[in-house]
């Protein structure tokens, strides 16, 4: 009779002797071969599965594209949508590169404007206030010739006052970009001068003689042409 307090091993061989070590090891390799073999089992079933939803993604995008992914020419309408795609592509950028162009020269166009109306804004003001400075220079040319020494002392500070009215008067239009063209001894130039004369002069001839009126520019605009008497240069 056994003793039923000790445990008997199993004979893998059929009760017989304890299985060797070879015998186990070759046993665990068995095993082994057995699980890579489900993984690889399981990794082709997953493989398969991802390869079916890829698939069944490109027949969607097909689809939506317009494409039938069923037909036998799918592959090459496939193509011809996407050149099709491609040139709608092109042709945005396109635009889009256009209407950049078109904003950036309407940006420009409206700095200068901005410019232009900052500049000549006084124009039209500045050509009333010329005639202020016409009759004070007219009042000094009638005193040309005049010996301000015999002038009482009324008569020579009035005088003072209109020179002084007169510079200062020149000088606020100078500040706001109104100046006078140049005058006696300048070559004349059809831009700022208007020849009313030619007259022989020590004069270089061709350059400006006298001055009947004085001219005024804006920037680079002429407000008003100086009136002027051409030298012909010195008389014969």
């Amino acid at each position: 009779m056994s003793d039923p307090k000790k445990p008997t091993m199993p004979n893998i061989k059929g009760m017989g002797d304890m299985p060797t070590e070879a015998e186990l090891d070759a046993l665990q390799a068995e095993i082994d071969n057995a699980t890579k073999g489900m993984g690889n089992r399981a990794a082709a079933a997953q493989a398969a599965k991802d390869a079916q939803a890829t698939e069944e993604e490109i027949k969607a995008s097909l689809e939506n594209a317009g494409i039938n992914a069923d037909a036998p020419d799918a592959g090459a309408a496939a193509i011809a949508r996407i050149q099709e795609l491609e040139a709608e592509l092109a042709n945005l950028k396109d635009q889009a590169l256009r209407s950049m162009a078109d904003a950036e020269n309407v940006k420009k166009r409206a700095e200068r404007e901005v410019a232009a109306a900052k500049t000549f804004g006084i124009e039209r003001f500045a050509q009333d206030i010329l005639s202020v400075h016409d009759n004070l220079s007219r009042a000094l040319l009638t005193l040309e010739g005049t010996n301000k020494d015999e002038l009482g002392e009324n008569a020579k500070n009035l005088v003072a006052g209109i020179e002084l009215t007169e510079k200062d008067l020149i000088m606020v239009l100078s500040r706001h970009g109104v100046k006078a063209v140049p005058g006696v001894g300048s070559k004349f130039d059809p831009n700022v001068h208007q020849a009313v004369a030619n007259i022989p002069s020590d004069e270089e001839k061709g350059n400006v003689a006298n001055v009947m009126q004085t001219g005024f520019k804006i920037g680079d605009r002429t407000l008003r042409a100086a009136m002027v008497a051409v030298s012909t240069g010195p008389a014969a």
